[in-house]
């Protein structure tokens, strides 16, 4: 159960009125990498996490801290939507706002669907999607995901800081810089203490070695043009799992064979097979007028044998 308090978690004031950047600010509320998809990343790997304990606490107690910052990105976003574009006064424009948001950068929508109010969306006014989050049930790999996604959003939010000399603004966004850079920090330790109670690095831990094909999995393969990816630690000394030699392959084989499909059934309407090489085209028969048209033959019945 969640229990609401009406004060924000830190400030949400702009200096002044600004909808252009308010369309800009919603990239990291309802994007890919926003407030939203880590706050039902972090719920959802929480409330299916069947591993009682510390983890589970941890993953309710930061998705609930994300509930806190999408509502401060969607009390700042309708601030700043609040007033006219400044820079779009003439009279035409007034008297018809869609225009006058279409004009000066804003999203239409704003005023359109939310009646200036944030919205679940993109910075392109794109909706958020729930495909964006990941909660597995494996708690290393999903560790691992959270911390590219709080590293994602550090860099957006730390972009947008940027793109504004609105000191109201900077101040809530200087919030959440911090913010990111504890959880990165908090999930890089996560993952080292997971690591370390595993015995191993890579996810699942749990799956057999002997079933994988070791005689590559510890191989980086040469697929593109020159060699400088050779001189990377990933592709000399013992593998970082401790269970094996990184080698390089310059000139790769093919290790399977050259894959060729049947026709498929008349039925399916597939493109014919080609004619043998050096045959000669047999044009297709064109009916009479008036003939009956012709159907190819009905695949065999299985239960017909029976």
């Amino acid at each position: 159960m969640f229990f609401h308090i009406k004060e924000l978690q830190y400030h949400a004031k702009p200096e002044r009125p600004d909808p252009v950047y308010a369309r800009k600010l919603q990239e990291v509320l309802g994007g890919q990498f926003g407030e939203i998809t880590v706050m039902m990343q972090y719920l959802f790997q929480g409330w299916n996490c069947r591993v009682e304990g510390k983890y589970k606490d941890l993953l309710l107690d930061v998705g609930t801290e994300e509930m806190a910052h999408v509502e401060m990105l969607s009390t700042m976003i309708a601030r700043l939507l609040d007033g006219t574009p400044a820079d779009v006064q003439e009279e035409a424009v007034k008297a018809n706002p869609v225009v006058g948001a279409v004009l000066s950068g804003m999203n239409p929508q704003h005023i359109i669907v939310s009646g200036l109010g944030a919205m679940p969306s993109d910075a392109a006014g794109y909706p958020w999607n729930a495909k964006y989050i990941i909660a597995s049930g494996n708690l290393l790999a999903d560790f691992r995901h959270n911390l590219a996604s709080e590293s994602q959003g550090r860099l957006q939010v730390c972009r947008l800081y940027e793109m504004t000399d609105d000191r109201g603004v900077k101040d809530m966004l200087s919030w959440l810089i911090a913010r990111d850079t504890y959880h990165q920090n908090m999930w890089a330790a996560a993952i080292a203490e997971l690591e370390a109670q595993e015995g191993d690095i890579v996810a699942p831990t749990t799956f057999p070695k002997e079933l994988e094909k070791r005689a590559v999995s510890y191989t980086l393969f040469n697929y593109s043009a020159g060699e400088a990816s050779a001189t990377g630690r990933w592709a000399n000394g013992p593998s970082l799992d401790g269970r094996g030699t990184f080698n390089y392959v310059a000139n790769p084989p093919a290790f399977g064979d050259k894959p060729t499909l049947p026709p498929a059934p008349p039925n399916v309407w597939d493109t014919p097979p080609l004619p043998p090489t050096g045959a000669v085209p047999v044009p297709p028969k064109v009916p009479a007028a008036g003939a009956a048209p012709t159907t190819p033959p009905s695949p065999p019945n299985p239960s017909a044998n029976k």
